[in-house]
């Protein structure tokens, strides 16, 4: 690794790496629903994300060009004709994070498909969320999404949520070469013309895993969300060294070939944050005065706040993302253009990996939007999405140390997690091995008539999806030899999931030095907005 004298001068120039010198201001680290404000050791690296990237000039013209001007495949218009069949499908409420202001993307696609799709003379045309085993999107929820006009003239018959365990619902198709199950939403898959709308916010998203994925059903997730091919997917964020995506192409090459699928991907930037929460975009040492009175302020404000009171002021708040790339066509050389555009947004080199890694444990996740950020999700956001946050190879070392600070807190949402209470309090004290949990309890869970209800007509989380979460881990847990929970504040919770615990983060780094040595290396990714390490060895 090269000394700390060139290291420094490098990440001047690339300005998103700071090294802690003596006299450095102290960094404010997300804890759950609060912050933390911390003074790091001298020599720690702190990497920030990119700044955020232009915004499409005009997104309508943009959208109208990408549909006129498709990879591979014909415009849209040209795809079109009288009467026919057409099924648009939709990403649902996990993208993005935090939730976008309004007008969604998503609308503003679907404003221009439907218009052109009724001057087509194509009436038959449903919107299908593509929940895959997610929770029901809520009426509310689906509206703020397409804007009340589309609401009115699709709900409740022609816009509705994919249901995974309707028999009627579901129809299979032939099986991949490696015997992998091709099944998908019967009103997609019976259409002339399916047209899925994409959002990419991280480089996992998108391709062929949109359709073959979101619009599928327990016995297809089967292939690839299991313990062994998360541990063969050397990171989710390189679909070329990734198993998980390997099976997805599988199964996705099987459902173009035998389905007409035109798809929209829109890319953002990562523009989380503007107006009074503007200074959560922002370096430390860019703070002005002004910046430094708001965030005492809000600290002090949250720390008055009652915890559900704090979510739903986080969740008030929208993010102020731009659409920074609007890409269409057939299935892979569209995902493609999306896959540049992304790691132009959120790649950002790091020299060298750490021993001691630190993340700011944030209040959402992909799974409890307007909801509890609970033990098992913080668990898949530290061991699953934020440790593969990577390009190459981890930015921890083998073996290394991961802290995270959230109060992880035993508390569960029973409308959404009703499964994860029962996985939770009664599996992980018989066994955390993800290989045991899958092969003796999934399917009971899966299969549950209870858990079925609750998904099918509540806004549960299918009962296989607490074991999806834990599996997502899976990796991260094989690389690190301790993870530790800065500010817990409880005992059993990190025990159950094989952590350790501290009072404060200098606990926690004193914990780790430890564990790797006095002269450990430390870096701290500051995350909200998301960022991809790209590290160089």
């Amino acid at each position: 690794m090269r000394p700390l004298k060139t290291l420094k001068k490098l990440y001047d120039e690339e300005s998103h790496v700071v090294i802690q010198e003596k006299g450095s201001p102290p960094r404010f680290l997300f804890y759950g629903e609060d912050f933390w404000l911390e003074d790091l050791p001298v020599g720690t690296r702190i990497i920030y994300p990119r700044p955020p990237l232009e915004a499409v000039p005009n997104l309508k013209a943009s959208i109208r060009y990408a549909i006129n001007h498709p990879e591979q495949m014909e415009p849209l218009h040209a795809l079109l004709r009288p009467g026919m069949k057409v099924t648009v499908a939709l990403d649902d409420i996990s993208l993005p994070l935090p939730p976008m202001r309004t007008p969604d993307v998503r609308q503003a696609v679907l404003e221009i498909v439907l218009e052109l799709l009724a001057d087509s003379g194509v009436d038959d045309v449903h919107l299908v969320i593509a929940n895959a085993l997610h929770r029901r999107m809520t009426d509310a929820e689906m509206k703020r999404m397409v804007g009340e006009k589309i609401f009115d003239a699709f709900f409740p018959d022609r816009y509705y949520n994919h249901d995974a365990e309707d028999p009627d619902g579901i129809v299979e198709m032939e099986r991949t070469s490696h015997g992998e199950v091709v099944a998908m939403n019967r009103r997609a898959a019976e259409s002339d013309l399916l047209i899925y709308v994409n959002i990419n916010l991280v480089p996992m998203d998108g391709g062929h895993k949109s359709v073959g994925t979101g619009l599928t059903n327990y016995d297809s997730l089967r292939a690839h969300h299991n313990p062994q091919t998360i541990r063969d997917s050397a990171s989710y964020m390189e679909p070329e060294r990734s198993a998980l995506h390997k099976s997805t192409e599988r199964i996705g090459r099987v459902i173009d070939k035998n389905l007409k699928v035109f798809h929209i991907e829109t890319v953002l930037n990562n523009r989380a944050f503007d107006g009074q929460m503007e200074w959560l975009m922002k370096k430390e040492e860019d703070f002005t005065e002004f910046d430094r009175m708001k965030f005492h302020a809000t600290q002090f404000a949250l720390k008055q706040m009652p915890r559900a009171l704090k979510r739903k002021m986080f969740f008030s708040i929208p993010a102020a993302y731009d659409v920074i790339g609007v890409y269409a066509g057939a299935t892979e050389p569209t995902h493609q253009k999306t896959l540049e555009t992304c790691w132009k947004q959120y790649s950002v080199p790091v020299e060298g990996q750490s021993d001691i890694v630190i993340f700011g444990m944030p209040y959402v996740s992909p799974y409890n939007v307007n909801s509890i950020l609970n033990p098992l999700l913080v668990q898949v956001m530290a061991c699953g999405y934020l440790y593969n946050l990577n390009r190459g190879v981890p930015l921890v070392k083998k073996g290394g140390v991961i802290i995270i600070t959230h109060p992880l807190y035993d508390e569960f949402d029973p409308e959404h997690h009703a499964p994860y209470i029962e996985f939770f309090h009664r599996l992980l004290p018989e066994t955390r091995d993800a290989k045991v949990l899958e092969h003796k309890y999934e399917r009971e869970f899966a299969k549950n008539p209870s858990y079925v209800h609750l998904y099918r007509k509540g806004n549960s989380y299918h009962g296989a999806h607490p074991f999806y979460m834990w599996y997502w881990g899976e990796n991260g847990r094989q690389h690190v030899g301790k993870l530790i929970c800065a500010g817990a504040e409880n005992n059993h919770v990190p025990a159950l999931m094989g952590w350790d615990r501290t009072d404060t983060l200098s606990e926690a780094i004193d914990m780790a030095r430890g564990f790797m040595g006095r002269n450990a290396s430390i870096s701290v990714v500051k995350c909200p907005p998301i960022l991809q390490t790209d590290v160089r060895l």
